[in-house]
């Protein structure tokens, strides 16, 4: 008989990101700034899968995401699961789903777009095109992949 045991501990209150695409967790910490979160905050990477392979996941003491936060999540790993959890059980559980645009929070790889000349927020229109996420500029209209995206740096 199988032993089963939990690689990242239980939290009593908080948020649960289960199903992330491997290698994605990191990206999801800095884009909802959960280095700075006052709370305890775990990460699991590269965790064994039985229906991924491998996965991430992030449990975040005393936060809950609310809708934007999630659909943001969306875009780095569209088949990730939010649970809410309170006294250590979960309350509700969804999926995340792809927002129509995303704005604000990532950089345009292309130098010769606007938002590196002017002062105007970077706004990404979000495409599924067979079951990969596309993000196209709004305003130098180039396409691009998640991973070619980085995050804006605030200091």
């Amino acid at each position: 008989m199988k032993e089963k045991t939990l690689s990242v501990s239980a939290i009593k209150e908080g948020t649960v990101i289960d199903h992330i695409a491997a290698g994605q967790a990191l990206k999801i910490v800095r884009l909802l700034k959960l280095n700075a979160h006052e709370h305890q905050v775990t990460l699991g990477l590269n965790l064994k899968s039985g229906s991924m392979g491998l996965k991430d996941i992030i449990k975040v003491e005393n936060m809950h995401l609310n809708e934007r936060q999630a659909a943001q999540i969306a875009v780095f790993s569209p088949s990730a699961t939010v649970n809410v959890i309170e006294n250590y059980k979960v309350s509700k559980k969804f999926r995340v789903e792809l927002p129509r645009d995303i704005a604000g929070i990532l950089v345009c790889p292309n130098r010769q777009c606007v938002t590196h000349v002017e002062p105007v927020s970077s706004v990404f229109i979000v495409q599924e095109n067979n079951s990969r996420v596309v993000l196209r500029c709004r305003f130098c209209e180039k396409s691009f992949s998640r991973d070619e995206l980085h995050e804006k740096v605030y200091f």
